[in-house]
């Protein structure tokens, strides 16, 4: 069994299993599972690139641990979407649990952030789910509707 860690959208961490990379794309609720790794190679964070509308809100909890465990900065930081999952792998590439030393490290790690780090992470948050909510979900959003045409019918 698998100890993996799911971030959800709202950013809320849950220890749970996986046993293969269909598991965690089934966590995420999507497919086109990409990943990324930490510098040393120990963290996998697993995510879509594309999300439902209901899940595009940047995961700030995953992005902030993206950022402690890799060499990104605040500003450069890719910003995470929809639901997280960090996971680690084995010395073939395979899915792997994470240890518990792996899970107290982490624990520090998202700790680590600055108050600077925090600041900047939340305005380009800000900056991005305002974006999300200017744009439509939907190309057939931008035409606007013809209002119905109602045709009076006799019987």
């Amino acid at each position: 069994m698998n100890t993996v860690l799911y971030i959800n959208p709202k950013g809320v961490v849950y220890e749970t299993r996986a046993f293969s990379k269909a598991d965690i794309a089934e966590l995420v609720s999507d497919y086109g599972l990409e990943s990324l790794s930490s510098g040393d190679r120990q963290f996998d964070f697993w995510f879509t690139p594309t999300t439902r509308r209901c899940q595009r809100r940047v995961n700030r909890t995953a992005t902030g641990l993206l950022q402690s465990a890799t060499g990104f900065t605040a500003r450069n930081v890719p910003l995470l979407r929809g639901g997280v999952v960090v996971a680690t792998h084995d010395a073939d590439g395979d899915l792997d649990g994470l240890s518990w030393e792996q899970l107290d490290r982490l624990a520090r790690m998202s700790r680590s952030l600055t108050a600077r780090d925090h600041r900047i992470l939340t305005r380009r948050s800000n900056r991005a789910d305002a974006r999300l909510r200017r744009r439509p979900a939907t190309p057939d959003a931008l035409q606007p509707e013809t209002a119905d045409r109602r045709e009076t019918v006799r019987h």
